[in-house]
This record gives C-alpha cells, sequence and structure tokens, in this order.
C-alpha cells in the first residue's frame, strides 16, 4: 500500500482538490457515504470485475481485503482503458461489474441497456506531469511540454487522454504531433516514461504515486487541471450479483475508501 507521498505528487493533489469533478454531476451516480454504507451480509462465490487500468494497484488490495472480510468471496479483475472495455462488455465480455475511469463509458454502457441499478462514484483523480527521475530537462510548466521532447499521452478514446486535451487547451498549449507517442492506457503511457522513451507524460497523480522515484512529478495549476471521476455500477449479465453488490458496497465503505485514499485517489473532488 502506497501511503507514501512524494513531495510533488502531494503539491498536485492538493492544487487539485477545489477542481469540480468532470461528469461528476451524473443523475445516475451516488457518492458514497462511508459512515452508513457496511457489508453486513457475507458474499461468497467469484466474480470478474472490469476495471480502468488506473484502479489496477489499489483494486489489487481491496480485492484481497473484500475476499479476507468475506471468505468465500472471489474477486478476478480484468484491468484496461475503460472505453475498451466498455466496448468488451457490450460485445459480450463476461463481468459483473464495472469500474470507469470516467461517467461517459458507464453511461455508454448503460444506454446499451447493461446497468443494474445506479453507479456509485468511489474516488477521484487530479492529473500530474511526470518526467524522467530528477526533471533533467527541467520541466516547470505544460507550457514546457510543446518542446520538451517526446511526450506521452493517452489515446484520445482513453479516459486519461481526454482529461490530457482538456488540461492542454484549458494551458493553450499544442504539443507537436511527431512528439507526441500515445498508450494504450495510463500504465502503457507511464511506462514511456520510466523505459526511457519518452520525456514527460501526463497520468493520474495515483499512477505518479505509485511510480515512486521512477519519476519525478511536476504539478499541474488547478486552472489548467482535470480532475477523472470514478463510477462502479454492477452489470446485469452478472452471474453472481449478490457479490457484485456487495463488492460495490465494500469499494465505498470506510475501508475501501481508505485504501483508495492511500494509492492517492482523491475521496471528493
Amino acid at each position: 500500500m502506497f501511503a507514501r507521498r512524494t513531495g510533488s505528487v502531494a503539491l498536485a493533489l492538493a492544487a487539485s482538490v477545489a477542481l469540480v469533478a468532470c461528469g461528476s454531476s451524473s443523475s445516475s451516480a451516488a457518492k458514497p457515504k462511508s459512515s452508513t454504507i457496511t457489508t453486513a451480509s457475507k458474499a461468497t462465490g467469484g466474480i470478474t470485475v472490469s476495471a480502468a487500468a488506473s484502479l489496477t494497484e489499489a483494486f489489487g488490495t481491496v480485492g484481497k481485503d473484500f475476499s479476507a472480510a468475506n471468505p468465500g468471496a472471489t474477486v478476478t479483475f480484468n484491468f484496461g482503458s475503460s472505453g475498451t472495455l466498455a466496448t468488451q462488455i457490450q460485445q459480450g465480455a463476461p463481468a459483473d461489474a464495472f469500474a470507469s475511469a470516467d461517467p461517459s463509458n458507464v453511461a455508454t454502457v448503460r444506454q446499451a441497456g447493461l446497468v443494474d441499478g445506479r453507479a456509485t462514484v468511489i474516488a477521484y483523480n487530479p492529473l500530474v506531469i511526470v518526467t524522467k527521475p530528477g526533471n533533467p530537462k527541467h520541466v516547470k510548466t505544460v507550457a514546457d511540454l510543446a518542446t520538451v521532447g517526446v511526450v506521452s499521452l493517452c489515446g484520445e478514446t482513453a479516459p486519461c487522454g481526454k482529461y490530457a486535451g482538456q488540461i492542454l487547451t484549458n494551458a493553450g498549449v499544442t504539443i507537436p504531433t511527431d512528439s507526441v507517442t500515445r498508450g494504450a492506457d495510463v500504465k502503457a503511457t507511464l511506462a514511456a516514461v520510466t523505459t526511457g522513451d519518452a520525456d514527460a507524460a501526463i497520468v493520474y497523480v495515483s499512477d505518479a504515486e505509485t511510480a515512486g522515484q521512477a519519476v519525478t512529478a511536476v504539478a499541474i495549476p488547478a486552472a489548467q487541471n482535470a480532475i477523472a471521476t470514478y463510477p462502479i455500477v454492477v452489470l446485469k449479465a452478472s452471474s453472481n450479483p449478490a457479490t457484485a453488490r456487495a463488492f460495490v458496497r465494500y469499494v465505498a465503505s470506510r475501508a475501501g475508501q481508505a485504501t483508495l485514499r492511500s494509492y492517492g485517489f482523491l475521496l471528493h473532488p
């Protein structure tokens, strides 16, 4: 569990707290109330949760804790870009629940008639610039990305790619096309920096925190930043809806929220 936060990442997190969550006004989403949500009934059996790649580490811990609290219940995760996961679900891929890095992909699945009940917003996530360790190109602002060299961004249809586009627009910055490399999801986008293929990237604060000393984080001012909203839903095709609902309750519970917070996620926009 990554309770430690580097100074740059903490600055990025603090600078983004005042932002309004993108899409969080969706009428189908309910914010968790950790003081009232419990896992009173024990869950059993296995479920598959399709979840945004940025939730990989946090949900790995949440899944283990959920199983420990519910002996006999197991969780298998399918991580990837939220847009890709939404497409897979529409094409019939087996999943009991879907946790997206943006409300729009949940809305797409809902419009296809595949969602059972309301969505619960479980977390928020600002974005941050990351560079190679020590920031050798001396990136200080979003504007510096136009001339820093190779910049890694998420694919344009992935939530992290859309959020990065919003940030660049907010800052009035255009990065030359031949200087941009695209990752399928935020993990691939971050990896381009950690492997040396890119000089900088725009990723979620939680991923920068997980990367630790493998990158240096550069804060994005709140006025330019975007913030991801994470809704989770149970799917109608679930073969174990009771356990799927129990998992959603657990993620939104005090324990689940504490885990998400420890990995760098915000609990409020």
